[in-house]
């Protein structure tokens, strides 16, 4: 199996012979290991040099120039895209924030399976709730990324800002539409009077389709749809939420179909920490934590992938198990089985076919690998 999956060539271009090798190294250790500490990862590299060499190995690669996300990261995105899509195509995007402690990352991904696939972030220098400035730092390139194909953005409340909304309908001229979340609070022009969203009805079940809507009392921002919907029950449980939804689009099934997609990226944001490489207990400077997340990146949709294929095999049951009878498809996500399946068939020679490779390629460190070497048997007898 090649680690590097269909990114391979791309990335061949792109780094020196001793920093793709290292690069395949941390991508398998993080996939088998399921962290990004970098303690962590200094313990289990396994190149035959001293500990904190090996740290400080991780932490010279991860700040190398090579790894920027506009001439990186991006054109390993158009591959992506090309490969899922056809062109051009209808692409929903998501927009969303995780926070943990005093790290706050901005995230816009690609809706896929269920799942989101990572396009671009920024890392808040602040905690709390993004500005209007640092959502058009992360949107632009992206639109400017995807030029040519029909784009939908959608997020939910923390994003409800018309604004936003206001700044998205310039591009529309450009196919690109949105779905954007409103707090009940929202004000709306309601013949001669406002009132708040919260005040308008809908029944259980029902959806309402406001075309050309005032929304807010502010000037100059112009008209916008507005979707109203109350779920239904959800697995036997009563829902009282509403969605205002503001939006450019002008179908009502739509509309909902897209903002659904939403919950995508939480469960991206899930695997990201707790449930795949356990993001939260990184400790790294900014460029640092950028380029583990970029390394996630990769891993995460290189997983993602190998999981569909595996599911399109029908050998999915040798990585993952059916719970409920009679239940054709397998619960677990294509991430699980593609992450699954990479540490379950990668054995251990593969590793040290890298650290080889890694050592010849840099042959004035031969003494050093030598004692590393000699410590190793020590350790081993």
């Amino acid at each position: 199996m090649n680690i590097l999956g269909f990114y391979k060539d791309h990335i061949k271009q792109k780094l020196s012979p001793s920093q793709l090798v290292t690069l395949q190294i941390l991508l398998y250790l993080i996939s088998v290991h399921k962290t990004v500490q970098i303690s962590k990862l200094s313990n289990y590299f396994p190149l035959p040099i001293k500990l904190e060499s090996k740290g400080k190995h991780i932490q010279r690669f991860l700040t190398i120039k090579e790894l920027s996300l506009p001439l990186f990261w991006f054109p390993l995105v158009r591959i992506m895209v090309k490969k899922l899509f056809d062109f051009p195509s209808e692409l929903v995007l998501i927009l969303d924030r995780t926070q943990w402690q005093d790290t706050n990352i901005l995230m816009i991904s690609l809706a896929w399976k269920k799942r989101a696939l990572p396009i671009h972030w920024k890392i808040l220098t602040h905690k709390g709730a993004s500005n209007l400035t640092e959502q058009k730092a992360v949107i632009r390139p992206v639109l400017r990324l995807l030029k040519g194909q029909k784009i939908i953005l959608t997020a939910d409340r923390e994003f409800h800002s018309i604004f936003l909304c206001h700044w998205l309908k310039k591009y529309q001229k450009k196919d690109v539409y949105f779905v954007l979340r409103q707090k009940k609070s929202t004000m709306i022009k309601r013949g001669k009077k406002y009132c708040k969203l919260s005040e308008l009805k809908v029944n259980v079940g029902e959806a309402k389709l406001l075309l050309n809507q005032k929304i807010t009392k502010i000037l100059k921002v112009g008209t916008y749809n507005l979707l109203i919907y109350k779920k239904q029950k959800y697995r036997q449980k009563s829902v009282v939420e509403k969605w205002y939804i503001l939006t450019n689009l002008s179908s009502t099934g739509k509309v909902k179909k897209i903002y659904s997609q939403r919950m995508g990226i939480e469960a991206m944001f899930q695997d990201y920490k707790t449930g795949g490489y356990n993001l939260e207990s990184a400790k790294a400077n900014e460029t640092r934590l950028n380029n583990l997340i970029l390394l996630i990146a990769i891993s995460y949709t290189i997983s993602s992938f190998e999981g569909q294929k595996i599911k399109n095999k029908g050998v999915q049951e040798y990585i993952s198990r059916t719970n409920e009878r009679g239940r054709k498809e397998r619960r677990h996500s294509n991430f699980f089985v593609g992450l699954s399946g990479m540490y379950w068939a990668i054995n251990d020679n593969f590793i040290w076919e890298l650290v080889e490779n890694l050592m010849r390629l840099n042959p004035h460190k031969f003494l050093y690998y030598c004692r590393g070497i000699k410590a190793m048997k020590t350790v081993v007898n």
